[in-house]
């Protein structure tokens, strides 16, 4: 049983806590472009250390091989700050309130 016993505020806290998928595409869509998403930016990151590390291969001196591995790890971290990341969802009661403002009035419709 719940502890709030008013009504209305059973609303509002519901309003608040239900969240809505608002990134524009089907919601069934989401299951997958998610996992694609974060595999793109896995690939992506494997994709930049290779090009790094290709030419160093064999027998790389200390500092040939301490270069690739700075440049590496820079190279990571920009493909992580540029990558996919998911966006959070919105609570019922924005989604509800941004409906309601965008459909015009029916009054305004008569004239």
């Amino acid at each position: 049983m719940s502890a709030v016993t008013d009504q209305t505020e059973k609303k509002r806290l519901s309003l608040e806590s239900d969240r809505r998928n608002a990134y524009g595409e089907n919601e069934k869509a989401s299951r997958k472009s998610i996992p694609r998403g974060k595999q793109r930016r896995h690939m992506n990151e494997r994709r930049s250390v290779a090009q790094v590390l290709r030419p160093v291969s064999g027998n790389p001196s200390d500092d040939n091989a301490a270069d690739a591995e700075l440049l590496a790890k820079v190279r990571i971290t920009v493909s992580k700050r540029k990558g996919f990341r998911k966006t959070p969802d919105e609570p019922l009661g924005a989604m509800l309130a941004k409906r309601k403002a965008g459909k015009p009035k029916s009054s305004s419709l008569a004239n």
